[in-house]
């Protein structure tokens, strides 16, 4: 096929596979099987592959992420992303439409659009010429967040607009959200496999929109709901209710349970339908957005502060319980902070039985005055999570005592701290079997010691097995001591051994971000390894020392000090001692000019460097690291795997190097 030939190929896959994908997820129809569909895609995929060159961003290829980033950049909207008032009654539409109407000559009509308050992420999503180039977070109202890599892999968002009036420049907000449904089966197989299970479906959504690594947004059940037009060039709408039919046409999902109502009293109507209406929906909604479908009546009144005067959100009060607060418990979270909980005498909250509840901290309770033995109003907080939300002491019968969090850790003995100018208190002991499983998974993972082929899995059966009594004990693992675990071949434990040893010899920074210490993540750790070039001068310094590093407050302060003069944590920096784990910052290597200039892309799998390894080598000696191969590539870094970059610098004629070669180079 030549490459003529493959071009107009490939725009008939693109527009199949686009046509197929909108009938799917936008309209709820299928006209070809699964299996004809995937030969589709698959052809298409294998064509780029074939004829890198010809690879578009926008294409349907793309939606399975990959691309990770540093940081997202800040991105200015067209205009401010404005937050609504509230409304909780009848009374309250008719308070608003009063207002407004004062500003609006006595004569004129309106009508209004409800649409479903989906609760997710607000996103805006920027087309040019047809064709999706940058997607933000609402952020603070003017100012969002770069998520363009993570947003082409919701499946339901256009890559390329539909039909044949399509702006020059179309600007759109909408939500993104997870199904009901779809979070229940997300969480099930993460319950499965023994990996994290979430909270709430908002929170793992916007969660899942925010991560570096769009690949991991990719395999989450992500949705959209388009529901505003910012800003249009080249056509002309005149209301709400015309928006949401042109997002329609040019193939965006819009709500079936958007209503165009003609006075308050429909809206008013509507609003108490639907109250029982949402608790069927397959996504999770507190209220509606009632708006004024005129465009021309929206502009005449404007906005008052941060919220336009032309719509205004209804929300459903979160149904409130009173019942008995029968103890409060205290539970050990991953990072050693002391939750206090509540036991109820059990009750019923939106057709849920509910007999615990959350109380956050020792201060929300001083500060309700609640009291075991109290009779307490209780709420789902967003419906979700049950909280205690005050007491009632005007019924107590008989004077109960207040509570205070314990000094002692209950799961482990050891001291309980408050900070300073901190609501938590936490345990400081590195091995309470309370933190331990997530600590272990904190220390192994990527961000940390990095050990290949050790996540959550790995550290609950090793715990759960005996096996590791804190992090020093991964060191002292043995083949014999795996191999008589349920899964764990002669390949596999060699390998997690292998990969075990290979961290002893991680930088500084990377141990001090692995021991859990509260508030010390990379950063700090880069910043206290350059202060402090060893556990050992970190064992011994003072708070008054710590203090005077640039970065480093009273609380980190502290926090390193508690730390660090803990026996059982002394006794784990003991262990990785005894282990040959890196206790001391590797002298700097001379800086030299060898690869002054020169613009290096590092890809695929090296023998036996990381990437990151090897991009610091590049920069000691004067080169640039980036992420991208282009005309301005000096070599391409090349291990096991390499994929597309690799076929792009061969086009460009950009020099590959292997590890071996990039050595060599630098010698």
């Amino acid at each position: 096929m030549t490459l003529k030939e493959a071009e107009k190929r490939l725009e008939r896959l693109r527009a199949s596979v686009e046509h197929h994908t909108l009938q799917y997820y936008g309209l709820d129809e299928s006209e070809i099987s699964d299996a004809e569909f995937d030969a589709l895609f698959q052809e298409l995929q294998n064509l780029e592959e074939k004829f890198p060159a010809l690879r578009r961003p926008d294409s349907p290829t793309q939606r399975v992420g990959g691309a990770v980033q540093e940081r997202f950049r800040k991105v200015t909207h067209p205009m401010p992303m404005l937050s609504l008032g509230n409304a909780f009654s009848a009374d309250d539409l008719t308070a608003w439409q009063t207002r407004f109407g004062k500003l609006l000559p006595a004569d004129t009509a309106v009508q209004f659009v409800a649409e479903p308050k989906i609760d997710g992420l607000t996103v805006v999503l920027h087309y040019e010429n047809g064709k999706f180039s940058l997607g933000a977070t609402r952020g603070n109202g003017r100012v969002g967040e770069d998520i363009t890599d993570n947003l082409r892999t919701v499946r339901e968002l256009p890559l390329r607009l539909h039909g044949s009036q399509v702006p020059a420049r179309l600007v759109v907000r909408g939500e993104v959200y997870m199904g009901i449904d779809d979070f229940a089966q997300f969480n099930q197989r993460q319950k499965e496999l023994g990996e994290k299970v979430y909270a709430n479906p908002r929170n793992f959504a916007a969660g899942s929109l925010r991560q570096l690594d769009s690949s991991i947004t990719a395999a989450r059940p992500l949705r959209l709901w388009a529901y505003q037009i910012v800003l249009a060039e080249g056509i002309s709408i005149d209301s709400q209710s015309g928006a949401l039919e042109a997002l329609r046409a040019f193939g965006f999902p819009v709500s079936d349970e958007n209503q165009v109502l003609a006075s308050i009293e429909a809206v008013a109507q509507h609003c108490e339908t639907f109250g029982e209406t949402r608790k069927n929906l397959p996504f999770e909604t507190d209220g509606l957005v009632v708006k004024l479908d005129s465009f021309s009546v929206q502009e005449r009144l404007g906005a008052v502060g941060n919220a336009p005067r032309w719509a205004i959100a209804f929300k459903y009060p979160s149904q409130e319980v009173v019942t008995e607060l029968l103890g409060i418990g205290v539970n050990v979270g991953r990072t050693g902070v002391l939750k206090p909980w509540a036991e109820l005498k059990p009750c019923e909250i939106g057709g849920v039985t509910v007999s615990s509840a959350t109380l956050h901290n020792e201060d929300y309770i001083r500060d309700r005055d609640i009291r075991v033995g109290d009779r307490v109003a209780v709420k789902r907080a967003g419906e979700v999570i049950p909280q205690v939300l005050r007491a009632l002491p005007e019924l107590r019968d008989a004077e109960l005592p207040t509570f205070h969090l314990p000094k002692i850790c209950p799961a482990c003995g050891e001291r309980a701290i408050r900070v300073e100018d901190e609501v938590d208190v936490y345990c400081v002991n590195a091995g309470c079997p309370a933190q331990l499983v997530r600590l272990v998974e904190y220390f192994v993972s990527r961000t940390a010691m990095d050990i290949e082929g050790f996540g959550i899995r790995q550290a609950q059966l090793l715990t759960a097995n005996g096996l590791l009594a804190d992090v020093g004990d991964i060191y002292s693992l043995q083949a014999s001591d795996l191999e008589s675990l349920e899964g764990y071949k002669e390949r596999r434990v060699s390998n997690l051994l292998a990969a075990i040893a290979t961290s002893r010899e991680q930088p500084l920074e990377r141990l001090v971000t692995a021991l859990g210490i509260r508030g010390i993540g990379r950063v700090v750790a880069q910043t206290l390894v350059e202060n402090f070039p060893s556990i050992d001068a970190l064992l011994v310094t003072d708070i008054e020392s710590l203090e005077a590093v640039d970065g480093i407050g009273p609380i980190l302060a502290h926090n390193l000090v508690d730390w660090f003069g803990t026996t059982h944590n002394r006794a784990v920096l003991e262990k990785l001692r005894s282990a040959g784990v890196a206790l001391a910052a590797t002298p700097a290597l001379a800086t030299s000019e060898a690869l002054d200039g020169s613009t290096f892309v590092i890809t695929g799998t090296l023998p036996t460097m990381s990437r990151e390894q090897a991009a610091a080598l590049i920069r000691e000696h004067g080169g640039k690291v980036t992420a991208a191969v282009s005309g301005s590539t000096s070599y391409l870094v090349a291990g096991e795997s390499a994929g597309s970059k690799l076929a792009k610098a061969e086009k460009l004629e950009i020099p590959i190097l292997d590890e071996e070669g990039l050595r060599k180079l630098l010698s």
